[in-house]
């Protein structure tokens, strides 16, 4: 007799990453919350799953699985690693600590070279405002908003754009008020919020890792460890840095 062995068909599921941590990744799909490893072959190509991937996961059981498939990205950025951004809020704040125009033009160096809808977000006027900041980048073309976590200020004009299920990223130096600004927008959040280091100027790190929330509009926001530098990647070349600011694009060519 011929020996018949019958195969069964492993389910899958889709969904979005939205928190990645100590090498797993949790899943958002119709069926719940999936915790996930990624298959070697992920390692052995080179590529490296990102909070906001679109992605296909192959279920063990118990709320568990394997991450098997990357849908195609529309953008990603390395620092922070998200992917899909359909809006990218950076945090300044006007005091505690001042603003850094080299790190902020960088940063919209970068988004405008990843296809990402950069906003400014101008925190703390309720300690001191910045018309100066203000003017200049809104002159170049870009959306500034002026807000207060502590006051309320602009909250509501910032929610106004967090609708419609957009993936919004806040991003910033450590202590611009990120998560601050996140409880603000969403008080159930609860987020960890941090003082700045009276002698080095600068904030302490409360967040940790890169996780999406759902806000009550409908957006997946966001909050993302501080920083003041790039990935070698992230930075274009030279020749293509004028097209990276909108204030040249009358003088291109």
């Amino acid at each position: 007799m011929t020996e018949m062995t019958e195969k069964t068909e492993t389910a899958t599921v889709q969904g979005r990453i939205i928190r990645a941590l100590g090498g797993f990744y949790y899943i958002d799909t119709p069926e719940g919350l999936v915790e996930c490893r990624a298959r070697g072959v992920f390692r052995k190509e080179g590529v490296t799953p990102y909070v906001g991937d679109l992605a296909r996961a192959e279920l063990t059981g118990e709320g568990k699985g394997y991450l098997i498939e990357l849908l195609p990205r529309k953008n990603f950025l390395i620092r922070p690693p998200v992917a899909n951004i359909d809006l990218l809020v950076l945090v300044v704040s006007t005091v505690s600590p001042v603003p850094n125009r080299f790190v902020l033009d960088k940063m919209l160096a970068v988004a405008e070279h990843k296809g990402i809808e950069p906003m400014l977000a101008v925190t703390k006027s309720d300690l001191r405002r910045d018309p100066e900041l203000l003017a200049d980048y809104r002159k170049a073309g870009y959306r500034c908003l002026e807000l207060s976590s502590a006051t309320g200020e602009g909250v509501a004009e910032l929610r106004e754009q967090l609708t419609g299920g957009r993936l919004v990223v806040f991003s910033g130096n450590t202590g611009a008020g990120k998560s601050s600004l996140l409880n603000a927008l969403e008080p159930g959040l609860s987020l960890a919020t941090g003082e700045v280091s009276e002698k080095l100027g600068r904030g302490r790190h409360t967040t940790r890792h890169v996780e999406l929330f759902r806000l009550s509009g409908g957006a997946l926001a966001a909050d993302t460890p501080g920083f003041a530098s790039f990935e070698p990647e992230e930075i274009c070349r030279k020749e293509e840095l004028a097209g990276r600011f909108r204030e040249f694009a009358p003088y291109l060519g």
